[in-house]
């Protein structure tokens, strides 16, 4: 493990720096906010599509995969609802905290952390797992929200959706990536050189923008986010470590990936979405501040687990 540590710490002085910089004023909250948009819309985007370029649809699309990381992810959901309700939250509210429970930072730290320490081969697993938490989850909690202050389903919640996915650049970036594959055709040289120029801005940008984002979130409603960085970072990957390896009984290389994908810190969007629909913002910060801190150690114990399989 103190190997894997080794291993694992430069990523997260990266985010530390970042909140250095953020926590002193030497990177004030809009340059914090530019350096996210630059990351999310070009540099991530450029990462992500050059990855799923080069592969095949056939490589990445194993439904046997989703339907073992969606079972897992279940339990921990329906769990944290549940908790949730039964303290008398709002359903609003209750949804907010079931996305903080299951939803990873796979994007801004999973894609370029994982790929590193397990190879290149996690590329797949990592994107699939990505996109089933963008396209089934990111859609889920506009939905339940959404619904819960109108009382009932309309069509316009699934334009929302259907529109929110479409302006993802994540999404677009490794379906345009996939399509580009599905040509057989080389990405020209030129374009190549463009893409891995940009690309390789994505994994310092990102992990320094995760912590100079941190800078500005404050630990409050403390209990709370102490149980859902539990959840997070202890029950979600272990429920979808059973439900890989012993319901699935997915390939074991694969499924190291995914439960390592699972056991990330709670992901910087949840706080978007939760600020954006005025819920629980300042619980969401909480958590995200919390899990990420933890994660130094509990990603390094799992990525040392999985690395014996």
């Amino acid at each position: 493990m103190a190997e894997i540590l080794l291993q694992t710490l430069p990523f997260f002085a990266l985010i530390g720096l970042g909140y250095w910089a953020g926590k002193t004023g030497f990177f004030s909250e809009e340059a914090t906010a530019y350096l996210t948009k630059f990351v999310f819309y070009f540099a991530l985007s450029a990462m992500l599509f050059r990855f799923s370029a080069n592969l095949s649809i056939a490589e990445v699309l194993d439904w046997s995969f989703v339907g073992a990381y969606l079972a897992g992810t279940a339990v921990v959901y329906l769990l944290a609802t549940a908790v949730a309700l039964l303290f008398g939250r709002r359903m609003d509210e209750a949804a907010v905290e079931a996305q903080c429970a299951v939803i990873g930072n796979v994007g801004f730290l999973g894609v370029p952390m994982l790929v590193l320490l397990l190879g290149e081969a996690a590329i797949g697993p990592v994107l699939l797992v990505l996109a089933t938490d963008l396209i089934v989850f990111g859609s889920l909690i506009v939905i339940l929200i959404t619904g819960s202050r109108d009382g009932r389903m309309r069509l316009g919640i699934l334009a929302t959706v259907g529109g929110g996915l479409l302006r993802n650049p994540m999404i677009v970036s490794i379906t345009l990536g996939l399509a580009w594959s599905a040509t057989a055709l080389p990405i020209p040289a030129p374009a190549n050189d463009f893409l891995e120029i940009l690309g390789a801005a994505a994994t310092p940008g990102a992990l320094f923008a995760i912590g100079a984002s941190l800078a500005t979130k404050a630990a409050e409603r403390v209990s709370i986010a102490i149980w859902l960085s539990f959840s997070k970072l202890v029950l979600h990957p272990a429920a979808v470590a059973v439900s890989a390896l012993i319901l699935f009984e997915i390939e074991p290389y694969a499924a190291g990936v995914m439960i390592a994908a699972a056991a990330l810190p709670v992901a910087g969007n949840v706080f978007i979405l939760a600020q954006h629909y005025g819920v629980a913002p300042q619980r969401v910060s909480a958590t995200i501040l919390i899990s990420t801190v933890v994660s130094v150690l509990t990603v390094t114990g799992v990525i040392a687990w999985v690395n014996t399989f």
